[in-house]
């Protein structure tokens, strides 16, 4: 009798969690002059319209989906991105602060992107050295990514294994995640859009395996 293994499509391991992290859809612009709200020391700035009707798009597809609990940061945008889909699953959103957005610590409340636009030299360098602690005050690169990896085993810690959870945070810690799934450079993921699904599984010994990154077709 001839033994045969046909190939078959990926199933998450018993053992294992699936975090399907969702980018916070796009936010307020920034204003020259104006500064968005701080809370804990990063820009809170609320979705801007755009990003109201991406969070309704990433609603309608993942609500499709058997996700069994829901994750934001503390800041607004991810809950604002999370509500949709919490109105269609029932489920309560829980927020992990330590899944907040890397600090830029004197550039918060919109001041990095307005001198991203205009091209600031040390924008330039931060993006070109894959450092954001280039920047007056920024979180440092090593507080940062061990704040993530606490974050992420957080939403494991509560929501055990074998199931699949959404994770709505940001697009730096999407990046993070990402690097240390694949032991990449810093930057390699950091340019994921707005609302934008990356999935990644998370083993018991903490082992990130990176499924799918910045899928964006409920955006077409």
């Amino acid at each position: 009798m001839t033994v045969s293994y046909e190939q078959r499509q990926y199933a998450v391991p018993e053992d294992a969690t699936e975090v399907v992290l969702v980018r916070h859809g796009a936010s307020a612009a920034a204003v020259p002059g104006e500064t968005h709200e701080i809370l804990e020391g990063r820009g809170n700035p609320p979705l801007s319209p755009t990003g109201v009707q991406q969070a309704e798009a990433v609603a309608e597809r993942l609500a499709r989906e058997p996700l069994v609990r829901i994750f934001t940061s503390t800041l607004q945008r991810t809950a604002e991105t999370a509500a949709p889909l919490v109105r269609r699953t029932g489920l309560e959103p829980v927020a992990i602060a330590d899944l907040a957005e890397v600090s830029l610590g004197d550039w918060e409340g919109g001041e990095f992107r307005i001198r991203a636009y205009q091209g600031d030299p040390l924008v330039m360098r931060a993006l070109r050295e894959e450092r954001w602690d280039v920047l007056p005050g920024a979180e440092t690169m090593e507080d940062f990514a061990e704040r993530v990896r606490r974050g992420i085993a957080e939403v494991v810690a509560l929501s055990g294994p074998g199931v699949s959870v959404a994770a709505f945070v940001h697009g730096g810690v999407i990046a993070e995640l990402c690097r240390v799934a694949t032991a990449s450079r810093p930057f390699a993921f950091l340019r994921n859009d707005n609302t934008n699904v990356t999935r990644i599984v998370v083993h018991p010994d903490g082992t990130l395996f990176l499924r799918s990154f910045n899928d964006i077709t409920h955006l077409a």
